[in-house]
């Protein structure tokens, strides 16, 4: 695994973590298909999460979620209806985006992480 797949994974991890202690369940990491790849699938008793995890040192340039634009949320958007077609739910989908500022990579203690529900409107 090179560098930067694995700093991805370890933010993959920050936010799986982060998720599980606010009560989400985790259902599926890093699905994938020829449309795109979900880092991460998440449920509570209500939504089906389909979450895209965005790491960055700090958010002096932009914040993370701002690199979420509107092609990467049409392939987010395709890879969930695909996944959605594979299996039945009654959950009603939601698209969240977690961004994780960690300033020193997978050296950081403590990253600052924010979940930002219902971010594709």
């Amino acid at each position: 695994m090179d560098r930067r797949n694995g700093i991805g994974a370890w933010g993959e991890n920050q936010a799986a973590k982060y998720l599980k202690k606010q009560g989400y369940r985790i259902l599926e990491r890093n699905f994938s298909c020829r449309f795109g790849e979900i880092d991460l699938i998440v449920a509570d008793r209500t939504y089906l999460i389909f979450v895209e995890v965005k790491l960055r040192k700090s958010a002096a340039v932009a914040r993370a979620a701002e690199f979420v634009d509107f092609r990467k949320q049409s392939r987010l958007r395709t890879t969930a209806e695909l996944w959605l077609s594979q299996r039945e739910t009654e959950l009603q989908p939601r698209f969240d985006v977690v961004e994780i500022y960690a300033p020193a990579g997978e050296q950081t203690k403590n990253p600052i992480i924010h979940h930002l529900e219902d971010a594709f409107q």
